[in-house]
């Protein structure tokens, strides 16, 4: 029978008050008793003078005694010294020279069978979910129960570090980085080095000054040696850099490596060249640890981008050369255009095998909606979400950031952690702390539909990756940690499917048509091939594929390995309208850590089913990473020049290819542009998948229920007409519609009659030949007007898609047109502050009320080719942060 619940409660409150009233008349002490030693529980209690209450809780010899209270004088000379009663009785039988018992030996048997005893002290044991800290609350120490007590022990001053939620969680306590007991072993980050790729840092600021480190810094946007933020947006990367390495003292907040020091390498304050970007990736690779990268492609389910050669060739130095050969630490974030449908595996930095990708979570564990899932998800760390921002240093010499969240907050969570654990482990390599990462995971939301379990019995989340970063977990694993052997890899030649190819340029034909089951291809691995490449156990795979499809967003991917365990590399995006296909493009999976990779592989790449939009399945590479057999003989990997080709070019050394595409200038948009304003309040989840296409696009184009576009005999085009015809205030409320719409129809045609007769007598008819649509003066500006006429019509031009994706508009003849012009060459000479007619943005953590979360897709008809707008694609040429 279930009790009601204010019976429940009363008889609760009963209980406290009689526990309470029993601590007035009783001591109470736990007893830990060796029954094997000889002497029973009983005995030890009648010689100690207690009374055996209980047993505690499940645990095994453990018991809950108790003694009367002594009257108030007798208890205050207890407290003098060691006088407590039921302690000295015990060392009483320790030292048989004070014990009343003749029998000695008995009496010190007795002694031994106590192996613990703790006297019990009734404390104010603090909630799990108290109230959310309001302001005004920040100076009453007793508003803080779980923060103050740290502050107090580790001399911690700073205002804010009360709000600093992802450092102390009051409302949530398992819900943090999990770093404070660090800070009380003296770990802190001492002798660190971490460079903040971003707008920016602000080094006078009194919360970063003292950990900021010159030498590491510059600023490739204006090419000066300081990082100074001089937009007035630059505050993306001070607000990172504070997360990290913010001063103990009384300013903001303070850093997860408190201690250590952070440089800051300005790329995103506006276009920059490939050559300064790998630069920027490579600046003082000898000293600088860890790179805390908040940026990537634009954030808009539309995009695929992948570094360039040259930026690879930055990235695969680093982790070869960077610190003495132990590898430099790319951190990135893995994006927040999950709104948007958007994955982090269309993204070549977050799926690169070089890059540590984080992913997020909000302060209560759950899954943000812009957090991005992917199969190169390794962790996720703490950052908005659920009502909460992160906490940390601004721009300005005392300011302090509120609004901060998204990826971005959640990469530099992450880098600080990793930060500790090199002060303690310099030792450690790229790939170590890849697989502390995977071994020292916690799983979250055990109940979420998107974990599945590796074929070594992890479980491994498209959102989550391996679990949550846990600061305490990952260092002191790290200090036991024995190195891994250097890497390995077998990298197959890539499967040709009905003679499919493609040039160095990516240009594609042939290849096997995608039915709508998909269709399939295979490769096997034998031990001949682990052998001959000395491979010994694997971590990443990466799968190359070429494909041609009217829509790319349509196509799904996923490699199935011998143990029948599968990655899903690319999910449909609905927004991604991109004609131009998958030309050499590379997914990655962490899914297949440690899995045996021995025997055969399986491809499926399958789309929507579209009758109007197909596609072909021209080819695949497969390639594994992982440790060697034997470290005296490992190499070093090498880049291939010619990774487009298809049949691959066997060697990676060959000669460069004149025609091969240039490099070309990137423009960097603000970091957060992509973030949803609602990044900090949106309540997030934990129990959709990752890739849940249950509210697909309203797309005409999409097939029914029964996978084609012909409706069933029951079903007919309007299957849901026989429902509303007989619902008759359905039919009265659509006629009313029909009649509304007809009367502002006519209001509106005559009107417009009226107005063109009007004007009849304003103009006269042009002399000679008719005048070219296109040279129509617009506004008075000399720009044509056709683009506006197209766009009315909805004939979108792909190059002009480009244009407007990437915020950059042909220059009229001669230069004289509006707009920034595009790039004629490789490393042009131009003015950093040249101005624009058309001011760019402010930057906001939260956009106005009512505004449209930015980087929403405006989504162009099937088939007309826009979406990301260049013919290679690759996206449409611009970056942001995944802030």
């Amino acid at each position: 029978m279930r009790l009601p619940f204010s019976l429940l409660f009363l008889l609760s409150s009963h209980y406290v008050r009689a526990l309470r009233h029993s601590f007035e008349t009783h001591d109470y002490y736990v007893l830990e008793h060796d029954p094997h030693i000889g002497p029973s529980l009983s005995q030890v209690a009648s010689r100690l003078s207690v009374q055996v209450v209980e047993r505690v809780g499940e645990l095994d010899n453990l018991w809950v005694v108790r003694i009367p209270k002594q009257p108030p004088s007798t208890f205050l000379r207890e407290r003098d010294g060691n006088g407590d009663r039921v302690f000295a009785a015990l060392a009483s039988l320790r030292n048989p020279v004070f014990a009343r018992d003749p029998d000695r030996h008995v009496a010190r048997s007795m002694a031994d069978s106590v192996k613990h005893l703790a006297r019990q002290e009734l404390r104010q044991r603090v909630k799990r979910a108290p109230p959310p800290i309001h302001p005004g609350d920040d100076d009453d120490p007793s508003a803080h129960p779980l923060a103050q007590p740290v502050m107090d022990k580790l001399d911690i001053h700073d205002p804010l570090f009360v709000r600093q939620w992802h450092l102390i969680n009051e409302e949530y306590p398992e819900h943090m980085m999990n770093v404070s007991r660090l800070w009380d072993m003296g770990i802190t980050g001492t002798g660190v080095i971490t460079a903040l790729v971003d707008d920016g840092l602000d080094y006078e600021s009194e919360d970063l000054a003292d950990n900021f480190w010159a030498p590491g810094s510059h600023d490739y946007n204006d090419h000066e040696d300081l990082p100074t933020p001089k937009l007035p947006d630059d505050h993306h990367g001070t607000r990172c850099a504070g997360q990290i390495g913010a001063v103990k003292n009384n300013v903001c907040g303070v850093g997860i490596a408190y201690n250590s020091k952070v440089a800051g390498v300005r790329i995103l304050s506006g276009t920059i060249s490939d050559v300064d970007e790998a630069a920027a990736l490579n600046f003082q690779y000898h000293n600088t640890s860890i790179y805390s990268c908040s940026w990537g492609p634009p954030d808009d389910g539309r995009s695929m981008e992948a570094p360039s050669y040259l930026i690879e060739r930055a990235i695969l130095n680093g982790v070869q050369n960077g610190r003495d050969g132990r590898g430099s630490i790319f951190v990135f974030a893995s994006g927040n255009g999950a709104a948007h449908g958007d994955q982090c595996n269309f993204d070549g930095y977050t799926n690169s095998i070089y890059s540590i990708t984080i992913a997020a979570i909000d302060f209560k564990g759950l899954h943000p909606i812009y957090s991005e899932s992917c199969a190169a998800n390794l962790l996720v760390a703490y950052s908005s979400g659920s009502g909460n921002h992160i906490v940390t240093t601004d721009k300005g010499r005392s300011s302090c950031a509120t609004t901060h969240g998204g990826t971005s907050a959640a990469a530099p969570n992450a880098a600080g952690v990793v930060a500790l654990a090199l002060s303690v482990r310099p030792d450690l390599t790229w790939r170590d702390i890849q697989h502390l990462a995977v071994r020292t995971a916690e799983i979250i939301n055990e109940d979420d539909p998107d974990w599945d379990k590796t074929a070594v019995g992890r479980l491994f989340s498209y959102k989550y990756g391996y679990g949550r970063l846990n600061g305490y977990k990952f260092v002191t694993a790290a200090q036991e940690w024995q190195l891994v052997k250097p890497q390995a890899w077998v990298e197959l030649p890539a499967v040709q499917v009905e003679n499919g190819s493609s040039t160095l340029n990516g240009e594609m034909s042939g290849g096997l048509a995608i039915v709508p089951d998909g269709v399939t291809s295979t490769i096997t691995i034998t031990q001949d091939d682990l052998d001959q490449n000395n491979f010994e156990a694997l971590e990443h795979v990466t799968v190359r594929v070429w494909i041609t499809h009217d829509r790319r967003g349509d196509v799904e991917v996923e490699i199935i390995s011998p143990n029948g365990i599968k990655s899903i590399l690319a999910a449909r995006r609905r927004d991604d309208l991109n004609r131009d296909g998958f030309p050499a493009w590379r997914f990655m999976s962490v899914k297949h850590w440690d899995e045996d990779l021995r025997g055969t592989w399986t491809i499926r790449v399958s789309d929507i089913g579209a009758e109007d939009r197909t596609g072909h399945f021209l080819g695949w590479q497969l390639s594994l990473f992982g440790s060697t057999i034997d470290a005296s003989i490992a190499g070093e990997y090498q880049l291939s020049l010619f990774e487009k080709a298809l049949p691959s070019v066997p060697s990676p050394n060959g000669p460069i290819v004149s025609d091969r595409p240039s490099t070309t200038t990137k423009a960097h948009p603000k970091p957060t542009d992509h973030l949803p304003g609602n990044h900090g309040e949106a309540e997030g989840e934990a129990d959709k998948p990752a890739f849940d296409d249950s509210n697909p696009t309203d797309d005409a184009t999409r097939p029914t229920a029964s996978g084609t576009m012909i409706p069933t005999a029951d079903e007919g085009w309007f299957s849901d007409m026989s429902s509303l015809v007989s619902n008759q205030k359905w039919v009265f409320g659509a006629a009313g519609v029909v009649l509304l719409f007809g009367v502002m129809a006519g209001i509106f045609l005559c009107r417009r009659a009226r107005h063109h007769r009007r004007a009849a007598g304003h103009y006269s008819a042009l002399p000679g030949d008719d005048v070219a649509l296109g040279a129509m003066p617009r506004g008075g500006s000399g720009t044509p007007r056709t683009k506006e006429l197209y766009d009315a019509f909805g004939e979108h031009d792909d190059d002009d898609d480009a244009d407007e994706n990437t915020g950059l508009r042909a220059s009229s003849p001669g230069g004289a047109g509006p707009g920034l012009g595009f790039h004629e060459g490789f490393l042009d000479d131009e003015d950093p502050h040249t101005p624009r007619t058309a001011p760019t943005p402010a930057y906001r953590d939260e956009p106005d009320p009512g505004e449209a979360p930015r980087g929403s897709a405006i989504i162009s008809p099937a088939g007309s080719g826009s979406g990301s707008g260049s013919r290679s694609g690759s996206g449409d040429g611009s970056w942001v942060h995944a802030s």
